[in-house]
């Protein structure tokens, strides 16, 4: 199973979710380790949130796509080189 990162509204979610840990109703702090560990959390999800803004904001055709899971990937393939040429990571 692979790992995925999500924010705190899939709490619960089953094995292989990571979500950061909510602040304890009686108002008392999370621990040092907890709060790092849910900084890693956040920082690793906030750049697959921006890759994916980027990308569906850039290209028209992935806001609205129905076609197959395995066509979608081919078209996100695409669309990421493109990206990467025109912002100049590739040369």
């Amino acid at each position: 199973m692979l790992p995925t990162l999500a924010d705190s509204g899939y709490d619960g979610a089953g094995i292989g979710i990571l979500t950061p840990v909510k602040q304890p109703s009686d108002g008392r702090p999370l621990d040092l380790d907890t709060r790092t560990r849910n900084a890693l959390l956040r920082a690793l999800r906030c750049l697959g949130e921006r890759g994916f803004a980027l990308l569906t904001q850039r290209w028209r055709t992935l806001q609205r796509i129905t076609a197959s899971p395995s066509r979608i990937g081919d078209i996100v393939k695409a669309a990421l080189v493109l990206t990467h040429f025109e912002h100049g990571y590739l040369k």
